[in-house]
């Protein structure tokens, strides 16, 4: 499994991606994030899925970036979903002949020389799209159950890009601990708007381990803060006869 996330906020984009990857009982960390960064041209590509489909289409799209430049994301999309397509004529038979499902999900942002603002569009296995914006700042793939509370509660498109990563960091945070197969490190992207630049950093368990223990706390707190008169009706319900 995995942890992918994406938020798109007016002043721009925020990624975070873990880097664990699981292989029956091994597990070995190998980066999630793809960049590309050109004059007024970047993108960012995260993948959920079989790695072996992600690695062979993305190979196929390094190729396709190096030879064309695309002005608009979504035919930067378009393109990966073509090598989607590509792979599965390859290898979809072989691959579910061997037990293996077919899949890959891809998050991809960013903004190119003819896009009007920053795009983030979520890119399905069968290689169709659908553009994330307004109403829908963030998008999740791969283990997306535990993190989407805080999302959905603290975030929007007016949320600064300080907040959005914070609220980022909490979410695959409550995914960590809530699950073996997503953890440290981790890869995040900021972009500001029409900035066309990415800023990439990895964060080591030991960088945040302090913001974790803190977060724990708050929650403790919050949780004894909150009144308690409104629970007296179940508690003190007696059966009636």
């Amino acid at each position: 499994m995995t942890y992918c996330l994406a938020i798109k906020v007016k002043q721009g984009l925020v990624a975070i991606a873990d880097t664990r990857i699981t292989s029956g009982t091994d597990t070995t960390i190998k980066k999630k994030l793809f960049t590309v960064q050109k004059d007024q041209y970047c993108l960012f590509l995260m993948t959920s899925g079989l790695r072996s489909v992600r690695d062979k289409a993305l190979l196929y799209f390094k190729e396709l970036t190096e030879q064309e430049d695309f002005n608009k994301l979504y035919k930067a999309v378009n393109a990966f979903g073509e090598q989607i397509k590509r792979v599965a004529e390859e290898d979809k038979i072989s691959l579910e002949n061997s037990g293996f499902k077919f899949d890959l999900h891809t998050i991809i942002g960013g903004q190119l020389k003819d896009d009007e603002e920053q795009k983030l569009f979520l890119l399905y296995p069968e290689g169709n799209w659908v553009e994330l914006g307004e109403g829908a700042p963030y998008v999740i793939i791969g283990n997306s159950g535990h993190g989407k509370a805080i999302l959905n509660r603290v975030v929007d498109e007016d949320s600064s890009l300080q907040e959005a990563l914070k609220a980022g960091f909490l979410s695959f945070d409550s995914t960590r601990v809530s699950s073996n197969n997503v953890d440290f490190p981790i890869d995040v992207i900021i972009s500001e708007a029409n900035s066309y630049h990415l800023i990439q950093h990895r964060y080591e368990k030991e960088d945040l381990e302090k913001i974790s223990i803190q977060w724990d706390k708050e929650l403790k707190n919050a949780l004894n803060n909150i009144s308690e008169d409104w629970m007296s009706a179940a508690f003190e319900k007696t059966e009636t006869k």
